[in-house]
């Protein structure tokens, strides 16, 4: 496979600094993450100092300011560090890790100094773990329909209602929270960053998915929750547009994850008919499993291309919002077809627990749903090309 396409696909992106990054986070995965898969999935959850360890070596930190205890870089370097994680066969893991990734972007791009100095560093060093709190149980992908009320009374906001499908929801220290403050829709929700000992907040227990089982998702209950005005990010009723703003780098990372869930569903498929037969021959003497696994190569490596492209667009800046969502579209579709077809490859033994094609097709489900359904990319594209 020293020729594959989708191998190859970042040659023309990433320097040599991104690469010593790839190394490095690849060492660190298989000795920090991969021995303990397999225990963390059936826990629910893992070691809360693998924060601290992943700080340490910079992945945690990836393409996030030095000044806040960031490790510097760019875009590349937070795909890189998303892409090694994910490449570990553990959706779970890179969600919860992958939390600070979603939770502190508003705060870098719409807080005040004092803001960015207080949150950030403990966030980036290790020490406290960073959830974002947008979806309701009424609302889903509906961001403007939110019903958490966030009603000032003096120095601060007094705030009730509920999340749900909260990613590090369990163990969160500080939960970066989408809450209405002025009338219904897009103009009345602002962003509070909300800790998470505060009175009044309670949590539910670890909820139960169908994948993801290694990250700890919860519901968040706020009753009279009192937050500091001082705690709010950017300017009142301006919340939803960093919220929106937000999304085109979570989608770009689930597209990513997307791709790299897919390649590890293909390279284990290519391991495996090297290794088994079926009616006195190996599968991959068969024309219908050769088939079967061009038709996945080809879909991934079309994903992997246009999500990268999509990638170097917004590293410099341009505007992607039509295009990070087709690309979250296809690549999650992608990751769907390439992960089934591998169950199937294996056959009985896909349907096993023990085998990473297992959890790779459990994890990938989640993927065209979280940061925006399929169906929501699909809106925000004809809106901009109809």
């Amino acid at each position: 496979m020293t020729d594959a396409p989708w191998r190859t696909v970042d040659r023309d992106y990433l320097s040599d600094e991104h690469r010593l990054l790839r190394r490095t986070a690849r060492e660190f995965v298989a000795a920090e993450i991969a021995p303990h898969i397999e225990a963390w999935e059936e826990a629910g959850t893992f070691d809360r100092d693998l924060y601290k360890k992943a700080a340490d070596v910079g992945i945690l930190g990836a393409g996030y300011p030095e000044e806040y205890g960031g490790s510097g870089g760019d875009v590349w370097t937070q795909i890189v560090a998303w892409e090694e994680i994910a490449r570990a066969g553990s959706g779970g893991v890179g969600a919860s890790l992958g939390s600070i990734d979603i939770a502190i972007p508003p705060i870098l791009a719409h807080g005040t100094e004092e803001q960015k100095r207080r949150f950030v560093p403990p966030l980036l060093a290790g020490e406290k773990i960073a959830a974002l709190a947008i979806t309701e149980p009424s609302g889903g992908s509906d961001v403007a329909a939110l019903q958490t009320t966030a009603v000032r009374d003096g120095d601060d906001y007094v705030v009730n209602g509920s999340k749900t499908f909260i990613t590090s929801g369990v163990r969160a220290d500080l939960i970066t929270t989408a809450v209405r403050t002025g009338g219904e829709g897009a103009h009345g929700i602002s962003l509070l960053v909300i800790g998470g000992d505060a009175d009044g907040l309670t949590r539910s227990e670890p909820l139960k998915k169908m994948g993801w089982l290694a990250s700890d998702t919860a519901q968040l209950f706020f009753d009279d929750v009192r937050v500091p005005v001082a705690d709010r990010i950017g300017e009142e009723n301006e919340g939803f547009y960093a919220v929106m703003e937000n999304f085109q780098m979570e989608r770009l990372m689930l597209a990513i994850v997307a791709v790299i869930t897919a390649e590890v569903g293909l390279e284990a498929s290519l391991d495996y008919i090297g290794e088994r037969e079926a009616f006195g021959r190996p599968l991959k003497g068969h024309q219908v499993i050769r088939h079967t696994l061009v038709d996945m190569a080809t879909r991934l490596t079309a994903a992997k291309e246009y999500v990268y492209r999509v990638a170097d667009r917004i590293s410099r800046g341009e505007d992607q919002v039509t295009e990070i969502s087709m690309a979250k579209l296809f690549a999650t579709d992608t990751s769907d077809f390439v992960t089934d077809r591998a169950v199937q490859i294996f056959g009985g033994y896909g349907y096993m627990r023990e085998y990473t094609v297992e959890r790779l097709y459990r994890d990938s489900r989640i993927l065209s749903i979280g940061g925006g359904t399929s169906e929501v990319m699909k809106e925000i594209v004809a809106k901009r090309i109809l």
